[in-house]
């Protein structure tokens, strides 16, 4: 059974040196449970279209409330964890973008640049994205954002079989 705000992350080779930062600093939480499908070293490389189903497929599961993806640029991770019903992943590259994945769009998975973002930066990302929730600090639009949300998961029903 999966503790309440499991994060699933995982890298490409590409990301790893800033998956490795993230995880540490998420290891300092006391209120979050990590599963980290790798990659676990440098020698044992595996591509970006291997590691993003095995952390949308997690979430898919509810073995995870959300997830962390880490390539070179996060575009990749984002493209691939999109073709999985009920994900809703977003590339962030500030922590203003984090948090308005969430608010907005209320993405369940961000993915980050290894290439890009600083590890002092990604943990700030990280830290605005999980301290906010669907429609927070915009609740004068949460009907709007709250419909456009439900047309999304509707256009993902007709179109994701």
């Amino acid at each position: 059974m999966k503790k309440e705000n499991t994060i699933a992350i995982a890298s490409d080779l590409s990301g790893f040196p800033l998956k490795n930062a993230v995880v540490d600093y998420l290891k300092e939480k006391d209120d979050l449970n990590i599963i980290d499908f790798g990659i676990e070293d440098e020698e044992h490389p595996q591509p970006y279209f291997i590691q993003a189903p095995k952390v949308a497929e997690c979430i898919q599961e509810g073995k995870a409330d959300k997830g962390i993806l880490i390539c070179g640029t996060g575009q990749g991770m984002a493209i691939v964890a999109n073709k999985h019903k009920g994900i809703y992943a977003c590339v962030v590259d500030g922590v203003f973008a984090a948090e308005r994945s969430k608010i907005i769009n209320n993405a369940n998975i961000i993915t980050m640049g290894g290439w890009i973002t600083a590890p002092f930066l990604a943990t700030q990302i990280v830290e605005a994205w999980l301290s906010v929730s669907f429609t927070q600090k915009m609740e004068f639009k949460k009907d709007f954002l709250t419909n456009a949300f439900n047309q999304v998961v509707e256009l993902e029903t007709r179109t994701m079989r």
